[in-house]
């Protein structure tokens, strides 16, 4: 049979009628003297059972399923014991006396002014079930949020490992250390100065890439500093074929993912023309609370097929440390990425 929504699982319809049917026969036996009197009696007494089971359960998995939809076990779980408590009891009371209301009417012909007090006699056997009921949805309901929770902390850690898996691969690539290593011997026989220059910056590179592969968030002084180092080593090569602009004064509590600033820079190099007809432009500035890098957009006529791996690295690695989403605007003109600037309270 075809699963329905119950709550937030897929029930099989069947499945739910016989468990409902399977606690109806036990109420039946526990609580209705003489249930097994006739046929008629026992039609009566299983329908009226019935009645009672179909409607708690119904309404207490409806109610589990609100509730854990609109409150966090993991923020508030006592908060949320107390209100799926509370409001278990309430509905469980009120269905409860609604149903008998019905069944007395229905079976006997029983007014509700009339049934009131035989209600309220076996109210209490109620409470205590809907309080056992209660316990086991919160029990239940709490170590699956912790089972959730504990999977996607897993899921994320996998994330981020990849992220520096594929961080540590960007940097230090055969393409990157060619090039790299094409202008400094270059530099060795045309500007000894600038090729000393040029190997200190490239020791400080690969010192920053190597001190921060195991560090989840780096200040961004230390990140501003590594981009100096490696825009020098660029422009050397580029020379005014590529400009790189960067306005940003960080404080003390200012935090980055490490190597997001490089990789998007690396990035437009990598898709976008770099020539002296069109040279490339990238802007690194500071607005607010958010740290901007723009380039013009004027892309290869032969270059590598763009599959976003690096801006989705950057943007689950970011999640992990805040809510604050990653934005990217494009324009046939430009590409703009906006970074959230982490403060120390949130490492």
């Amino acid at each position: 049979m075809t699963p329905f929504r119950f709550g937030n699982k897929q029930v099989n319809l069947f499945s739910f009628i016989l468990a409902n049917a399977g606690l109806s026969l036990l109420l039946l036996f526990l609580f209705i003297s003489g249930a097994l009197k006739d046929w008629q009696t026992f039609l009566i007494g299983f329908l009226w059972a019935f009645s009672i089971t179909i409607t708690q359960w119904t309404g207490i998995q409806w109610i589990h399923g609100y509730i854990d939809r609109k409150i966090s076990w993991i923020e508030t779980p006592i908060r949320k014991t107390f209100i799926q408590i509370i409001t278990f009891l309430i509905y469980s009371m009120t269905a409860f006396i609604l149903v008998q209301f019905i069944n007395f009417y229905i079976w006997n012909h029983v007014l509700p002014a009339q049934s009131w007090h035989s209600i309220l006699r076996s109210l209490p056997y109620t409470l205590m079930i809907s309080f056992v009921i209660s316990l086991i949805f919160t029990t239940i309901g709490f170590f699956q949020a912790w089972k959730r929770s504990f999977i996607q902390a897993e899921k994320l850690k996998v994330e981020m490992l990849a992220y520096k898996y594929e961080s540590l691969r960007n940097q230090i690539n055969p393409h990157f250390l060619f090039n790299s290593l094409n202008v400094l011997s270059d530099l060795v026989y045309d500007d000894q100065a600038v090729a000393v220059k040029f190997i200190q910056q490239m020791s400080d590179l690969f010192r920053y890439v190597l001190d921060s592969r195991d560090k989840e968030l780096v200040p961004l002084r230390d990140e501003l500093e590594f981009i100096r180092s490696y825009t020098f080593m660029l422009k050397t090569r580029f020379e005014e074929k590529l400009k790189i602009e960067i306005d940003v004064e960080a404080n003390a509590d200012d935090y980055i993912v490490p190597m997001s600033l490089q990789l998007l820079i690396e990035n437009a190099v990598k898709h976008n023309e770099v020539s002296e007809a069109f040279p490339l432009r990238i802007s690194i500035r500071k607005n607010a609370d958010l740290l901007e890098v723009e380039n013009n957009v004027q892309p290869k006529s032969a270059g590598d097929d763009s599959k976003k791996t690096g801006l989705k690295n950057i943007t689950q690695q970011y999640a992990f440390f805040s809510e604050k989403p990653i934005k990217i605007i494009t324009s046939d003109e430009r590409f703009l990425v906006r970074l959230p600037i982490l403060k120390a309270l949130e490492k």
